[in-house]
């Protein structure tokens, strides 16, 4: 294996924060499941070299035999791997091996807590599939290849902009393989390694991925107490003089914010001052639940990446890019490097969907609505000292657990059988420790199932003797879970 990513042992140090305040009854035990908790949530990507032994024990002041029996679970359970002379480098084990987290498979048994999807509206998607096989036929004599995306859905999705008051033509959309790709392509065009990148804290992860792998440097802007700190990003723009932006200002994920007609004018001309590249990521826009939306943002200076995973489901792998004819091609160009274009089943099946969008996501927001309102009560019965946000749309709660616990109760959710996104996962260098998201987008006896199962496993974390931070909310929460559990 050869690799140019390397983390120092410093870096890791704060990524694996206070390790030691976990569910697990040995030092090398915890230093090994916060190490993998790391791995699986992407915070220490794959095939990036981790320190030596040696090193990694001075940077946390412990013995080099307690780095060396963790390093050896986790080559063991197939999470590292190491060549003589050469180093170790972070992996995936093979498939059956625990591999709990975003990354979770669907066969691992969990309930799932990781990601923000709802299941698919199955009336829609099977009548999309019986439209698809229909039309395939006329593509069979085709090569299939078309890097800029079937006519018929670019069509569909310009008409959906228009609808939302944004005159779209389709040659102004690029079909991607879902907007975190659409993102992946933006950057491989704008960007070279070593630019900047102004991201929201916290942000979505994988968007933080892809700006690592394009070789980029995220540049984080905190929120206010009420959302985004507009002075902020201004001065953050003017010092770190960043090629591109990337911005959720709907129902932004993880923190539920929903930014003003006002404030979004601001931020491009903010931006359009700059010269820097917006690209607004707008894949739960659709999907509010108190209050209509604002008009999207249309400008030629803004990039909007949109997709069919939340609207209708995370199995169709359909997004796209809405742009300048001439940046369509410019990032359709840059596209043969990762793939070729997208898959044509799915692209029919999208193109069938995107018109009965206004019908389908009725529905959803009624159903999003009571699973929303079943959860915060669940989670007030059996949690009562977690602190829930109160998003008017979109998929999650960002919830503030009393302590700064998260990658603890991650691992010790996984032990009680659930799935769950750390609150670091969302941030850089080990931030939002006091924070986890909670979709609401399980049925609801599975969603009353998780947070039972969370109630114990939390109870695990702040009982446990290293936890020495616990404050009074949360060991009135101890009390309570002890009871009902």
């Amino acid at each position: 294996m050869t690799t140019d990513r390397r983390v120092n042992g410093a870096h890791l140090v704060r990524l694996l924060g206070d390790w030691r305040n976990g569910p697990l009854p040995t030092a090398h035990a915890g230093l090994a499941s916060r190490l993998r908790l790391l791995i699986l949530d992407g915070r220490v990507p794959l095939h990036t070299r981790i320190p030596a032994e040696r090193e990694l024990a001075e940077a946390l002041g412990v013995s080099r035999t307690t780095v060396a029996a963790a390093y050896e679970r986790l080559r063991s359970d197939g999470f590292l791997v190491s060549r003589r002379g050469s180093g170790t480098w972070t992996h995936l084990p093979p498939a059956g091996v625990s591999a709990a987290g975003p990354v979770a498979t669907l066969g691992d048994g969990l309930l799932d807590l990781a990601h923000a999807a709802a299941p698919a509206p199955e009336e829609y998607l099977h009548a999309a599939a019986e439209t698809a096989v229909t039309q395939l036929a006329r593509f069979l004599p085709t090569h299939g290849y078309d890097p800029l995306g079937l006519v018929e859905l670019r069509s569909a999705v310009a008409d959906r902009y228009t609808a939302r008051g944004v005159p779209t033509t389709p040659d102004q959309i690029l079909v991607t393989g879902g907007a975190h790709h659409a993102f992946a392509l933006a950057l491989r065009a704008l960007t070279t390694p070593g630019d900047r990148v102004v991201v929201e804290h916290p942000t979505y992860p994988n968007a933080l991925e892809a700006i690592r792998w394009a070789g980029c440097r995220p540049v984080p802007v905190p929120f206010g107490p009420d959302g985004w700190d507009l002075e902020m990003f201004d001065a953050t723009i003017r010092h770190a003089n960043p090629r591109v932006v990337y911005l959720v200002p709907d129902f932004q994920n993880p923190t539920g914010f929903y930014m003003s007609a006002a404030d979004r004018a601001a931020v491009v001309e903010t931006t359009t001052r700059s010269g820097t590249t917006l690209v607004v990521d707008e894949t739960v826009a659709e999907l509010w639940l108190d209050r209509p939306p604002v008009t999207p943002v249309g400008l030629d200076a803004v990039l909007t990446t949109g997709s069919t995973s939340k609207a209708f489901w995370g199995g169709l792998r359909v997004g796209w890019l809405r742009a300048t004819p001439a940046m369509v091609r410019r990032v359709g160009a840059a596209r043969a490097s990762m793939d070729l274009s997208s898959p044509i089943l799915e692209q029919l099946m999208a193109a069938a969907l995107v018109p009965r969008t206004l019908e389908v996501v009725s529905a959803r927001r009624a159903w999003l609505r009571d699973a929303r309102a079943r959860l915060r009560s669940r989670l007030a019965t059996r949690l009562p000292s977690w602190t829930l946000n109160s998003p008017a749309g979109g998929l999650a709660f960002w919830v503030d657990l009393g302590a700064p616990v998260s990658s603890s109760l991650a691992i010790a959710a996984e032990q009680h059988g659930v799935a769950l996104a750390a609150g670091p996962r969302f941030g850089l260098d080990g931030a939002f420790e006091r924070y986890v998201r909670l979709p609401y987008t399980l049925e609801p006896s599975s969603a009353d199932e998780a947070v039972d199962r969370l109630a114990a496993a939390f109870l695990a974390v702040v009982e446990d003797p290293r936890n020495t931070r616990s404050a009074s909310g949360v060991e009135m929460d101890v009390s309570r879970a002890a009871r009902l559990t």
